[in-house]
């Protein structure tokens, strides 16, 4: 009876911990990259802010394993590219897509 109570908890533990996503499945990342990915985000839209060349406000940043995505819409492509720059010389960016649109 012991050995059946026992056995009956460990499997209704592990259908738990698999069930609440504490297991990092295929295609997510884990949970170390999210807040590494997280900071990098915040320090290239702080950066935006601190610039005078970029309006931040007009621009989104997402970043997922440390590739930067910018999104938006910027006045010049001088713009664009100083976005850029400023999102490549932050700590961790492996790489920036630049996705922004130049208005006319």
């Amino acid at each position: 009876m012991q050995v059946r109570t026992t056995l009956t908890a460990a499997m209704v533990a592990i259908a738990l911990l698999t069930a609440t996503g504490c297991a990092v499945t295929r295609g997510q990342e884990t949970v170390g990259a999210y807040i590494d990915d997280t900071a990098i985000t915040t320090q290239v839209k702080s950066r935006f802010v601190e610039s005078k060349e970029v309006d931040a406000a007009a621009l989104s940043v997402e970043t997922l394993n440390g590739t930067v995505m910018l999104s938006g819409f910027a006045k010049s492509t001088a713009e664009k590219g100083t976005a850029e720059r400023i999102a490549r010389a932050v700590n961790g960016v492996k790489a920036v897509k630049n996705e922004i649109a130049v208005r006319p």
